[in-house]
């Protein structure tokens, strides 16, 4: 036995820190992630060094990798995205924000004189990104929805009309869960003769919603988009963050560079990476496959819906987008955002209803709500 192990102080701290994430674990109510997910078959890989080198598509000289499973990851993802297959390409990333840095850095190298154009209600991540590659950018503003507002877009782009276009679409925005529309964009690109341009796609968290949904708004590469990002933590729920970058291969050859050293080639933003998580999502992929997604899918926004119906029922002010499983609503009590861990954006808080957010965990939630109102 380990002189650690002996440490009965080493133990208890282990053992009170596992209790603390259960109870929080099983009170969180604000954020995207699914902590509904069990991966206990794959414990045993943590003995193992899993490090992904490089080009997930062209073999490292390091072998103690998950690259196998990495493939078969992202042909699901292209697939569902409708990739050409001789145009496909993505590797695994370490979350949403890789996977937009990885995006825009490949429409900053096709155009170095482009303007990143994103709307108020954008991810965080973007302008940092903006800030890190030094791309000058256009603040669009968004509709009451969160939605990007079009005219005010077209409005943009016609006073830069000799400059190329980065665009940032949000797949479901971070607070109200609002889908920027890629044909309405798509058009107004092409009324303004705009054949300079890289649309990317945060779709952190919608995109393993949408595609499940009949009707939503359609987001794959038989339009125009040249990349998209996904998160894996968030609706697959793995136990570590990560995501999938997709990116059209033609444009990632802008990016490439051979790399004696490691055997292949640099076509990603950090390199080295987790070779755990192809792992993790390759395992949810054949234990879920497209039907349990797809019920998830429809779980979490008819559960949203509840919500919604039950915050009318006390006529507490909310929000909710079509198609969306978060819902906005009039920031309670310091009280009730502290124990139910909700996200806040000035007087407005709201509910991401994940896999674990049940009609049970609903209803608790709606009678705190009333006991502090």
């Amino acid at each position: 036995m380990s002189q650690f192990m002996k440490n009965n102080t080493s133990l208890n701290k282990l053992e009170s820190f596992d209790k603390m994430m259960q109870k929080k674990t099983s009170s969180m109510l604000g954020y995207p992630i699914n902590t509904a997910q069990e991966y206990r078959d794959l414990y045993r890989f943590f003995d193992y060094s899993l490090i992904n080198l490089g080009d997930p598509f062209v073999p490292s000289s390091y072998r103690i990798n998950s690259e196998q499973f990495e493939l078969e990851v992202l042909q699901f993802f292209a697939k569902l995205y409708k990739m050409p297959a001789r145009d496909s390409w993505g590797y695994i990333t370490s979350g949403g924000t890789e996977g937009n840095t990885h995006g825009i850095f490949v429409g900053r190298e096709l155009y170095p004189d482009a303007l990143l154009y994103f709307s108020k209600d954008t991810h965080y991540s973007i302008s940092k990104i903006a800030r890190l590659l030094n791309i000058q950018t256009v603040l669009v503003e968004s509709q009451k929805n969160g939605e990007i507002d079009y005219t005010d877009l077209e409005k943009k782009i016609q006073k830069n009309k000799h400059l190329p276009v980065i665009l940032n679409l949000n797949i479901g925005t971070t607070m109200k869960g609002a889908i920027d529309n890629v044909d309405a964009v798509v058009a107004i690109l092409k009324r303004n003769n705009i054949r300079k341009y890289h649309i990317h796609c945060d779709a952190a968290l919608f995109g393993m919603i949408l595609p499940f949904v009949k009707g939503a708004s359609r987001v794959d590469f038989q339009q125009p988009i040249g990349s998209l990002a996904i998160s894996g933590h968030k609706f697959i729920g793995t136990h570590m963050p990560c995501g999938i970058a997709l990116c059209r291969k033609q444009l990632v050859k802008w990016i490439e560079t051979p790399i004696d050293y490691i055997g292949t080639h640099d076509t990603t933003i950090t390199g080295c990476r987790n070779g755990h998580t192809p792992l993790f999502l390759w395992y949810a992929i054949q234990k879920r496959g497209l039907k349990g997604f797809s019920k998830e899918a429809h779980d979490c926004i008819s559960n949203a819906k509840y919500l919604a119906e039950k915050l009318k029922k006390i006529h507490w002010p909310y929000f909710l987008n079509r198609f969306s499983n978060t819902v906005l609503f009039k920031k309670p009590s310091m009280k009730i955002i502290t124990k139910w861990q909700l996200a806040v954006s000035r007087d407005w808080a709201h509910i991401v209803v994940m896999q674990s957010v049940t009609k049970e965990s609903i209803d608790r939630f709606i009678s705190d709500l009333i006991l502090t109102a």
